[in-house]
């Protein structure tokens, strides 16, 4: 069978059966507070919620072996394995399930810049999450629809479950990606955010064939020239929340694809964490939870229908969704040149590193390869406390090749536009999680905007003795003994057993990439 064939088949019932194709985000609302999907909060943002899986579930996700990935997929914990016959029997579930229940389908873009944009389909059982899909994609305009060919289709259905005695599944959840046929399954779990991330790998896997990198992170732009940044970072760590900055326009806050011409945002919206969300600290992301905004698990007073963003009842992981024309200071269409500044994210739970540490071009490859941060409590099924985590380029399970491509990739865009690449730590200071605090955010940012202005470019440094990292003596408006994490620990022995358990867990899991050149080998942890 080939893939022609299976996508003529759900054409053929899409169209014999009730299906909502390309509804408004009104009519969207509508449906979905109809069906009871949803409610309505006082603000206008629909809230739904998402039963036992309030993140993902990389442990279910698998790609077909076939033609196109038994060769190219680096296969592996992260990249798992699943049979063509698995993935035709779900298939046909799911063609079955479509035809007795109906479908929404949205159908739009993945990629601002028009010269590569991929033309994408979802087909979602729950109108909520065709909300989800035409809030965070690009949406066509007038006359696009005409001609628009999917060329990967995205299947969405949460009540259809895998048997894993069948299947070869580890769960009744499964998100199957077939790279020869350009599907994407999934079921099993109603968590919106399968959706998202199942694109990000598509584009991860196509696009590096045509010499553009894809990013996990976030992109703004000043708003007097065209000075970019990039903010890469696993969720948890601040891309939103640092490029939603009232003084630069923001490109993206996500998911980038960097090419010859510069940098562009892969999305037309924002997936924002707003747990602790207050109009003080991130006025721009709070005031964009309005009319049609998704918000997931995020708990709602009964009565007021007020949300309630300081409670975690349901989870860690609340989510707001909404389009990118919410920011006030956006940028449209969502692309920018060559980025002058990068930032490495990193939440580090054991308050080691420094808060921010500028890197050599070896030390940008070898902190990109290690992706290191602290896992956030609900941004995966099971994780409930700050786990330490490598994750390679910051997005290790959207990577279907092998990381040192990526890093490759970066490496040479570094060199060619002479990019300054930081590493800065949003996690704990004076002590490890429990002990010390989350690093001040009016802190985190007057730290980001010194590099973004250039003046850290001109700032003494000292070389950490651990990591060989090298830290600004000064910044204006941060106290200086925040610079030196050591400083902020009551106990300097505490502080140096923690550093050192930590620098051995970088060797490690380096251990992996025992193949790259020395210089970027040796640009780990020195003691």
């Amino acid at each position: 069978m080939i893939s022609n064939t299976l996508n003529e088949r759900l054409n053929d019932i899409l169209h014999s059966t009730q299906t909502y194709y390309n509804l408004s985000a009104s009519e969207l609302v509508e449906m979905a507070l109809a069906r009871k999907e949803a409610i309505l909060t006082n603000k206008g943002a629909v809230r739904a919620t998402t039963g036992k899986f309030t993140g993902r579930s990389p442990k279910d996700k698998f790609f077909v072996v076939d033609s196109e990935s038994e060769n190219t997929v680096a296969w592996g914990s992260v990249n798992q394995k699943i049979d063509e016959s698995a993935f035709q029997h779900l298939y046909e579930e799911a063609l079955a399930f479509i035809k007795k229940n109906g479908a929404f389908v949205f159908q739009g873009f993945a990629g601002a810049d028009d010269s590569i944009r991929m033309p994408i389909r979802v087909v979602s059982q729950y109108a909520w999450h065709s909300l989800f899909a035409h809030q965070l994609f690009i949406r066509p305009q007038a006359g696009e629809l005409e001609n628009h060919q999917a060329e990967f289709t995205i299947i969405d259905l949460p009540s259809l479950k895998s048997d894993p005695k069948r299947d070869g599944t580890n769960s009744d959840t499964f998100i199957f990606v077939s790279l020869f046929h350009k599907i994407v399954l999934i079921g099993g779990t109603e968590y919106a955010g399968e959706i998202k991330k199942s694109v990000f790998t598509i584009l991860n896997y196509f696009l590096p064939k045509k010499g553009i990198l894809p990013m996990h992170c976030s992109a703004n732009e000043a708003t007097d020239s065209d000075h970019v940044a990039l903010f890469f970072g696993l969720s948890g760590t601040g891309k939103t929340t640092l490029s939603a900055d009232p003084k630069r326009r923001l490109i993206g806050d996500d998911e980038h694809g960097w090419g010859d011409d510069g940098v562009f945002n892969f999305e037309g919206g924002c997936y924002a964490k707003c747990i602790g969300l207050t109009e003080e600290q991130e006025p721009q992301i709070w005031n964009a939870i309005r009319y049609a905004t998704v918000l997931e698990n995020v708990v709602v007073d009964p009565h007021t229908r007020e949300a309630d963003f300081m409670s975690s009842e349901l989870t860690e992981n609340t989510r707001a969704a909404y389009p990118i024309e919410y920011i006030p200071n956006v940028k449209l269409p969502s692309n920018g040149g060559h980025p002058q500044v990068v930032v490495f994210l990193t939440a580090d739970a054991s308050g080691v590193l420094p808060p921010i540490a500028k890197l050599s071009k070896e030390q940008a490859m070898y902190h990109f390869l290690s992706g290191y941060t602290s896992k956030l409590a609900g941004t995966e099924r099971g994780v409930t406390s700050p786990e330490p985590t490598f994750s390679s380029c910051f997005g290790q399970p959207f990577l279907p090749l092998h990381p040192v491509t990526y890093a490759n990739m970066l490496g040479e865009k570094i060199d060619k536009h002479h990019t300054a690449v930081y590493l800065v730590n949003t996690g704990w200071t004076g002590g490890p999680y429990g002990v010390g605090k989350r690093m001040k955010l009016s802190y985190t940012r007057t730290m980001v905007e010194a590099a973004l202005s250039g003046e850290l470019e001109k700032a003494e440094y000292t070389k950490d003795p651990v990591f060989g990292l090298s830290i600004p003596t000064a910044i204006n408006g941060v106290p200086s003994e925040v610079l030196q994490p050591r400083n902020t620990w009551t106990d300097g022995a505490d502080y140096d057993k923690a550093a050192h358990e930590l620098a051995e867990a970088f060797r490690k899991n380096f251990e992996k990439f025992a193949d790259v050149p020395a210089a970027i080998q040796n640009a780990g942890p020195i003691a």
